[in-house]
């Protein structure tokens, strides 16, 4: 097998296990305004919170028991089968809800895709067959039966097997927590975040186990485990002191996007640059978790996104020292192994950087005016930038066609390409489709709006929601090629920071050169 090969397998193994989380979490994640609403009710009314009031607390176990795991279910079948699978799939969910004793979010992770997927295929059977004026009494009695039948059997089948699972799963959360081994899931969590599973670890996982914890004991350790703003804001310090060219001058804004306002995505193309320094993250990861473990603190409700002000919002009364120190140790920690890592390669990557390396990695070179550019001169042909070789440069990655890389740097290429399709439609993509692609669409819809350009419109979205109608889609290198799969017909350019990249004005130029 060759290198090739073995690269592809692994990037079509990491694109499956994305899409698998990206599953998980979409079911999650257009809901989560109802999880704050409910952890905010809680923190508010039960009889140890803040305004205790019997009446309005009632409201605490309808929510978690019915209207949370509904509308999980809901959305899980609308992304098999639209509308109609949304609703056989809540009819089925009631089936395990009442048949078990736990908030049945799991249950409801399950049963909602599952039965979505049943009515799907159901509905095949008979495409095209029924006699005209009878489509409307088909559709909804076969969805009423089906649903009857799936909530029937979710009861006696789904309900007492999730059940036992929650239980089990419980029970391995309290066994490291009684042996003060929980913080070793950093291990696996924080290279999951950097690789753009940290959707699909919080609000597939951890949030809806969460929940079920904090349902019994009022608040959840498991909140924390991925949202803690600590690690990164540790990283993003160590490169605001030790980092060099881009990284150091990006990291000061990045802190502030990261920190307050929770899109944790951005500090992940600065853990790639240097993959060693997911060393410092699970050091500050581990950290602060410990610090959690010790104090027995948590949060009551999911804090999402990741803000230090979601976090001091949704902690439990009794756990803000705990909390505000695990976010401070973790932050310490991890800038501590961070800038280490960074000081003992500094020499070696400004040796690179004044070769002109350094300028490759991050395309810095490519944000001035007048400097050729190789990002876009595909984009004629279709022809994706993340495609060609992804090259590890001292302190930064660069993707492009090495064709293209060997013309910027002989100064070969003319400039940015103005042949090919017409860019109308912008988008940017990222798991979620809204946080860091948000960002990214704000960023550049700006720059379009400065230049003067009209009919060009610039929307983000989640990559599992892309379709082909797009002109250009703008993704994060790692999920460049989710993206590919899902509008293979659109041009596509890769960027490693959203916040702050030189494809921008590429782009702008492109758009530009093509309505004179």
């Amino acid at each position: 097998m060759t290198a090739t090969s073995v690269e592809r397998k692994r990037g079509g193994v990491r694109v499956g296990v994305q899409r698998f989380g990206t599953f998980l979490s979409g079911m999650v994640l257009p809901n989560i305004a109802a999880f704050i609403a409910w952890g905010l009710i809680t923190a508010f009314f039960i009889p140890t919170g803040w305004t205790p009031n019997e009446t309005l607390g009632g409201l605490v176990g309808p929510m978690i028991t019915y209207l949370l795991p509904l509308l999980i279910a809901n959305q899980g079948g609308r992304m098999i089968y639209d509308t109609r699978g949304g609703v056989v799939a809540t009819i089925a969910t009631m089936g395990v809800i009442v048949g078990s004793t736990i908030p049945q979010f799991m249950g409801a992770m399950i049963v909602g895709p599952l039965a979505a997927y049943i009515m799907k295929q159901v509905d095949r059977i008979w495409d095209g067959k029924i006699r005209p004026g009878f489509e409307m009494l088909v559709n909804n009695f076969s969805a009423g039966i089906l649903g009857m039948i799936l909530a029937i059997g979710a009861f006696f089948g789904i309900a007492p097997l999730v059940t036992a699972l929650s239980g089990l799963i419980e029970g391995a959360v309290d066994w490291l927590v009684s042996l003060n081994l929980l913080p070793l899931v950093s291990i696996f969590i924080e290279p999951g975040k950097v690789l753009f599973l940290n959707n699909a670890i919080n609000q597939g996982v951890l949030t809806p186990l969460g929940v079920q914890q904090s349902t019994a004991d009022g608040k959840s350790i498991l909140f924390l485990l991925e949202a803690n703003p600590g690690p990164g804001l540790g990283l993003l310090l160590a490169f605001s002191v030790f980092g060099i060219g881009m990284f150091k001058a990006s990291a000061p804004g990045a802190i502030i996007i990261q920190f307050l306002g929770g899109i944790h995505e951005i500090y992940f193309p600065y853990v790639l640059s240097k993959p060693i320094l997911i060393l410092a993250t699970i050091a500050g990861g581990a950290t602060g978790v410990l610090t959690n473990v010790i104090f027995g603190s948590g949060l009551r409700a999911p804090a999402s996104p990741g803000s230090i002000f979601a976090i001091i919002l949704q902690t439990a009364s009794d756990s803000y020292v705990g909390v505000i120190l695990s976010v401070v140790f973790s932050a310490l920690v991890s800038f501590l192994v961070a800038s280490v890592i960074l000081r003992a390669s500094r020499k070696r990557d400004l040796e690179r950087e004044g070769a002109g390396d350094m300028s490759a990695a991050i395309a810095a070179t490519q944000s001035n005016k007048g400097k050729e550019s190789s990002v876009l001169s595909n984009l004629g042909t279709g022809t994706s930038t993340a495609t060609g070789s992804a090259q590890n440069i001292g302190a930064g990655v660069v993707s492009g066609s090495e064709a293209a890389a060997e013309a910027a740097e002989s100064g070969a290429v003319a400039g940015v390409a103005t042949d090919g399709a017409i860019i109308r439609n912008i988008v940017f993509a990222c798991d979620a489709g809204m946080g860091s692609s948000a960002m990214g669409a704000s960023v550049l819809r700006n720059k379009i709006k400065k230049a003067g350009i009209e009919g060009v419109t610039v929307v983000n979205k989640a990559i599992s929601n892309l379709d082909d109608n797009a002109d250009l889609v703008i993704t994060q290198r790692e999920l460049t090629q989710r993206a590919e799969q899902k509008a293979p017909h659109a041009q596509h350019v890769s960027v490693d920071n959203f916040m702050n990249s030189p494809r921008y004005d590429e782009v702008v130029q492109r758009v530009a050169a093509q309505n004179k």
